[in-house]
This record gives structure tokens, sequence and C-alpha cells, in this order.
């Protein structure tokens, strides 16, 4: 098995012409913090050369990057003008127990979203621009350097969540925001899940603008509020008395807790298979209820499941008859595969999906089988 590892796009290009034209398979890494999918069949090429913040306007809050960039470097950089990625994106390393550095690239693959998203929307959502290869060797660019509307075919969205199925990302480009002058969490404690929920939804209704609402395992429920300080201590305040027919609130400043919340550190080092399961807010507690004993972290208002379970457990047998999908993100290192890391895709949507993968990957060269691949073998 061949290492490819290009420093730059004409150097991935000629990669993935040469194994397309042998007909070899390619297995597109990033920065080798995930287990999702598998190690993957074929030749490794790697991104991680590809590094480089290419365009950086404050002014205009707009980020440019190569897909090997870390995201520690984009961060400090933001960090440095007082701006962040507003979609806040977690680092799985403490969750999957895998070394390695976020990358750019691999945080698109995956379209990885933090608990912002409710608020900010994903990682898709603040893409502007991005530039890949495809599985034919041809360097395809899409979007810009401002947010606009498109026609056709939106790649720049296309390629987030494709896991390297698709091209080989090479460069992205974000819209970034103002990192908030202040925090402050409003916290419920001793609320069963079905009653947490319904107090996060009411927040999410009211006026106060929540960035965050979680519930974390047999413990306490979140809900943050970002802005200008004044504006923070008056909003946190109201919502607390808005809430009160659910429990006496606590309310505490600064953002740490919610690190926890983004990279699920509750499950960190924890023995079981953990699942991260997608489904309307409402329906958060009949997760839950499915999953028996499982301990669960809810983010989103509900929305997003976290569940900690037993190896052997058949989750999406569970959870049949609640719309939303299940995605297999660790197993124990001791663990056969058993169950497919991606939920089945409907038939409309992997007929959209096939055909995609013959536009753009015609020989099926790139991560063949990612999407539907179990978890590796244990080594």
């Amino acid at each position: 098995m061949a290492l490819f590892e290009p420093n730059d796009e004409n150097a991935v290009a000629e990669v993935i012409r040469t194994a397309q034209a042998e007909a070899r398979p390619l297995a597109i890494r990033g920065g080798g913090t995930r287990v999702v999918g598998g190690e993957g069949d074929g030749d490794v090429l790697t991104t991680r050369n590809l590094t480089g913040i290419t365009l950086y306007e404050p002014g205009a809050l707009t980020i440019v990057a190569r897909a090997g960039t870390p995201l520690d470097e984009i961060r400090s950089t933001l960090a440095a003008e007082g701006q962040h990625l507003a979609f806040e994106p977690m680092d799985a390393r403490g969750l999957t127990g895998r070394d390695g550095t976020p990358t750019v690239g691999g945080m698109v693959a995956a379209n990885v979203s933090g608990p912002r998203r409710l608020q900010a929307g994903a990682c898709r959502d603040c893409m502007i621009g991005v530039r890949f290869v495809d599985g034919t060797g041809r360097v395809i660019r899409n979007g810009g350097r401002v947010m606009k509307n498109v026609t056709g075919l939106d790649l720049v969205r296309m390629m987030a969540g494709s896991h390297g199925t698709l091209g080989v990302i090479t460069e992205v480009g974000f819209k970034v925001l103002p990192e908030p002058a202040a925090t402050a969490t409003v916290q419920l404690t001793g609320l069963d899940v079905t009653t947490a929920v319904a107090a996060m939804t009411a927040a999410m209704g009211t006026p106060f603008d929540v960035t965050g609402a979680a519930h974390q395992p047999r413990g306490a429920t979140m809900l943050r509020l970002e802005g200008f300080e004044g504006s923070v201590a008056y909003r946190a305040g109201a919502l607390a008395k808005a809430l009160k027919k659910f429990g006496q609130a606590e309310i505490i400043d600064g953002p740490e807790a919610w690190t926890d919340i983004r990279d699920v550190t509750a499950f960190a080092g924890k023995d079981g298979a953990v699942w991260r399961i997608s489904v309307k807010p409402t329906d958060g507690p009949r997760v839950v209820e499915a999953l028996g004993g499982a301990d669960c972290l809810l983010d989103w208002s509900g929305g997003l499941v976290w569940a900690l379970t037993d190896p052997e457990f058949d989750l999406r047998a569970a959870l049949t008859g609640i719309p939303g999908h299940a995605t297999l993100m660790r197993v124990p290192v001791d663990a056969a595969p058993k169950w497919p890391v991606f939920h089945p895709e409907p038939a409309p949507v992997a007929a959209l999906s096939r055909g995609l993968k013959a536009k753009f990957d015609p020989q099926g060269i790139l991560n063949p089988g990612q999407m539907d691949r179990p978890v590796p073998e244990p080594a």
C-alpha cells in the first residue's frame, strides 16, 4: 500500500489521474482524528501537507485556508482579531481516542458542527467557497469570497459531509463572526429528559437569542447566551425568570462548560459504543426512552443525541419508528465490527448519491465503500 503526501493541488490531481488510469482505489486521509467509515481501501492520499491560510480579511469576515491546515491554527489566527468559526467545530480526539490533528479539510468532509449550530448554522452554512479535485483529476472551484446566492448545483455545500467520496478538498473559504464579548449559562438541575427538552424548546421560543441548549447525561440542563456584557446579563436574568416553572435556575458566567458539550467529554475514555443520533428536538425523549439505561447527552435542544451503549446493542433497530438517522462514532478497540457506520439512506436519497458519485467519481476510486463500510476490525 503506497502513501501519497502531495504538497499542492496539482500534485493531488496527478495522483488521482494516475490512480484512475490504473483503476486503483484511494483512501483519503485528513488529520486522522476520527474512525468514521473505517480505514478505507487502497493507497493512502493524505492532505496533511496542504497547509496554510491563503487569505484572511478580518474586516470582510472572511478566511480561506488549505485543507491540511490545523484547526488550531485557524482558531488562533481568528482569536487574535477577536473572531471565531461560528459553527463551533468539535475536537473529536478525546471521544474517539485517536491521535492526530483536526484539520480544515476533515472538518468540512464530516460537516463538523457544534452546539451553536441551532443558532448559527452548520459548517456547510458558513462555507463560502471550496476547491477540490474530483475522481477524474479535474480541479473544481465553486463559490467565492463573499456570501451570495448561487444557481445550479451548490458544490460548496455538497462537499460538506461527503467524507472524501466525491473529491479531495484542497481549499475552503469561510465566513467568520466576532467572538462574543460575554457568555452566560442558565442552568437547571434535576430535570428528567422530557422536562429538560420542554425547557430547552421553551427557551428557544423566547426572544433572548439562545445560542446553546443541552442536557448532560443524568445532569444539568444548560442554556447559553452570548453577546455584549450588559445584554447577556439582562437576557440571562430574564430567561431564568421565564423558565421558573421548570425549576430554580442558576446563572453561570463564562464559556468553559460548553467545550465539554462540544467535544462530548462525558463519554471520553468510557467503555462502550458511541452513537450520534439526529432527530427532531421533540423526539429526543423518545430516543432516550427507546435506549433504556444508556447514558445520553442531548444537544441542539434535543435534536442531537449522543448515546453510550453496549457494543452489542442494535441501536438502529431500537429506534425503529423514530424519524432521523444514527451514525456510529466509536466502538471499543477489542470489539468486532457489527453495525454499519452510516445510517442506510432512503431509496430516493441513495439514488441521488449514486448520481453524484457517477458524475464526480465515475470509476469509484475515492474512498470506495466509505458510506456503507462497517467499523474497522480491531488491531
